[in-house]
């Protein structure tokens, strides 16, 4: 028999196992399979020196993403502001989005705060000629495409408490809908398989901006937490405990000590190789190089900043596979709608502009993809101050690799 015959391809079994996935209600083939898929495509990968890097946007909360992405065309508009009533945007304060060959033919605009993603998207301003951005509409944690009346009568699996915070910000992390507990992510499961295969360095595939989080916890992996100013590492308090901050002290040489007992030395190795790491990760940090553009002199904008440093680095640290996680919240919109997103809005676009021409101005532009996604969308109707929870909303990709410039989707009705 020839061995080829018992070879399965590596599309075939990602199709089969993707299939097996969706169609199976237990959480063990789900995640199985979701594994098995990472091993096949890790397969053929192989030796090289591609570099690539995901940034998660985590927006906290829920955006309101219907008063983000407005439509434009007159019969749409006109639905949307009667149903938004006083929550509508006037046409004459947004900014339009033209959209390239394809999409879904509608007509759109951007929330009016939001002018440097509406460059990105359409290919001007800082970006002339260079579109950056997409958006992909009417997205949540389905298990399976869903109608109105198939929701309504029960007919089809829906994921557990549709509009409870909680459970929709796991969802969107672990990848598992189905209601049933898993504590590894999406990126911690693929980082279980990839890291090893592609990457040399001791610093994680997996890098967060927000502390620890489930998406880029593994098996295996876990997630390197950094701050703007570096690596996380251990020093000396007044009180002779342990905490964390950015620079190492005297606590490193304590730590070649003999303890005495076993839990000790082994809570001492591990403390060393987390506090050699950090040194590791610091080092390659603080020779970054600086972009010629200005980020902006706040929070967020910062955090991408350090995002765009480490990315730059990444031959150093001996990483050709990146996930970085930065959860920006606030988007939890029940009053005060208007003014509270747009001020929101006016930090987020300048720190994505920002960082979209850092990558441009480091040659890095092709290397990474930037993406939204948030607990779940709102309703459109009023509630008179703000908007309450509803399930699928609007989400942006961004980086030289998308196909940017167009509306993903064929509808964007929320359910």
């Amino acid at each position: 028999m020839d061995i080829h015959s018992k070879t399965t391809s590596r599309r075939r079994f990602l199709k089969q196992a993707n299939c097996a996935a969706i169609g199976s209600s237990s959480i063990l083939s789900t995640v199985l399979n979701l594994r098995m898929a990472n091993q096949a495509a890790a397969a053929d990968l192989g030796a090289g020196e591609d570099c690539k890097s995901l940034v998660c946007i985590y927006l906290g909360g829920g955006i309101d993403s219907y008063n983000l992405l407005v439509p434009r065309d007159t019969t749409p508009y006109q639905e949307y502001a009667t149903t938004r009533s006083n929550l509508a945007l006037p046409l004459s304060s947004l900014t339009e989005l033209n959209q390239v060959g394809g999409g879904d033919g509608r007509l759109y605009s951007l929330h009016g705060s939001a002018t440097g993603l509406s460059d990105m998207f359409n290919g001007t301003g800082d970006f002339a000629g260079n579109r950056r951005l997409s958006f992909v509409t009417n997205v949540g944690t389905l298990i399976q495409p869903t109608s109105l009346p198939q929701y309504l009568g029960r007919s089809v699996p829906i994921p557990k408490a549709l509009f409870s915070h909680k459970d929709q910000t796991e969802q969107w992390q672990t990848s598992v809908p189905q209601g049933m507990q898993q504590l590894t992510g999406w990126a911690g499961r693929a980082a279980d398989v990839l890291h090893s295969t592609l990457n040399t360095g001791s610093t994680s595939m997996n890098i967060s901006l927000s502390g620890n989080n489930v998406m880029q916890t593994g098996e295996e992996a876990t997630q390197f937490v950094v701050t703007p100013n570096g690596a996380l590492e251990f020093s000396e308090s007044a009180q002779d405990e342990p905490l964390f901050v950015t620079k190492n002290s005297a606590l490193k040489s304590l730590m070649d000590q003999e303890y005495a007992n076993r839990f000790e030395r082994s809570f001492a190795g591990l403390t060393k190789d987390s506090v050699e790491t950090s040194e590791q990760f610091t080092t390659a940090f603080e020779t970054a190089p600086t972009p010629s553009n200005t980020f902006p002199d706040e929070w967020f904008a910062q955090q991408l900043l350090s995002i765009l440093k480490t990315i730059a680095v990444r031959e150093q640290l001996g990483l050709r596979r990146q996930t970085f996680f930065v959860n920006f919240g606030g988007w939890d919109h029940h009053g005060e709608l208007l003014n509270s997103q747009a001020d929101l809005l006016e930090r987020l676009s300048p720190a994505l502009t920002a960082f979209q021409l850092g990558l441009e101005d480091l040659s890095l532009a092709n290397d990474v993809i930037t993406f939204s996604c948030s607990d779940f969308a709102r309703t459109l109707r009023s509630n008179g101050r703000g908007t309450d929870h509803a399930w699928g909303g609007n989400a942006f990709v961004m980086g030289g690799p998308i196909d940017a410039g167009k509306i993903h989707s064929t509808t964007m009705r929320p359910s």
